[in-house]
């Protein structure tokens, strides 16, 4: 979308109510712009000097991430950290923000802090929209390669479950190449020993019901 001011939601902007959005500099926005605009509504990323705005967020992306989220809390090893909602700046150009991120500790700088780097990064995951299905299975997997993230998972729906596509780094060409698909369970090595049961939602075990039979 080079320099212009782009949405994610495939809205019909010509039917909307008008607004006054920021005027792009030439050359478009740069990754430090990104804490500066006035106005910018929430998870708003940076491509090729371009904004792109998210949509409301599906009950499968929700439960998605909640699952993911949880079990990869439950499971990394404990030098390491799940991220959410915090970007990547990946060049001066391009500020994107990974669904779920796994980082060391000891790369979060402190309180104020906004994003990361590429090499702070071991794991990046993107759950597919049906607004952001371009940008996540081309042009961040494209740029998340080329910032030499090694790790990188797109998740889709089939049937309202969750399939992750496992990619590794390829050091030789800096792409990305598939290393699995997983259906109902995702099972790894890399970049942790990690096995995820992917037919739940998300949602934690039920409570056993408590036994109000008598004793005897």
């Amino acid at each position: 979308m080079g320099a212009d001011t782009g949405t994610a939601c495939g809205s019909d902007w010509g039917a909307a109510p008008p607004r006054s959005w920021p005027t792009p500099p030439a050359g478009g926005w740069t990754a430090d712009d990104l804490d500066r605009i006035p106005g910018l509504p929430p998870h708003t990323e940076l491509i090729d000097g371009g904004l792109f705005f998210v949509c409301p967020q599906t009950y499968f992306r929700m439960a998605t991430l909640r699952l993911l989220g949880r079990a990869l809390e439950d499971q990394v090893p404990e030098d390491f950290e799940v991220v959410r909602e915090m970007t990547v700046t990946l060049s001066g150009r391009n500020r994107t923000e990974p669904d779920l991120m796994i980082v060391p500790y000891d790369a979060t700088t402190g309180p104020r802090q906004t994003s990361y780097e590429p090499a702070d990064i071991v794991l990046a995951v993107e759950v597919v929209s049906a607004e952001s299905e371009e940008r996540d299975r081309e042009i961040k997997p494209r740029k998340y390669a080329a910032a030499r993230i090694r790790h990188f998972w797109r998740v889709e729906e089939n049937n309202g479950l969750p399939v992750v596509h496992v990619y590794e780094l390829d050091p030789a060409t800096n792409t990305y190449a598939v290393t699995g698909i997983h259906h109902d369970q995702l099972k790894v090595a890399v970049p942790f020993s990690l096995v995820i049961d992917l037919t739940t939602g998300g949602r934690p075990p039920r409570r056993p019901e408590p036994d109000d039979s008598p004793a005897g």
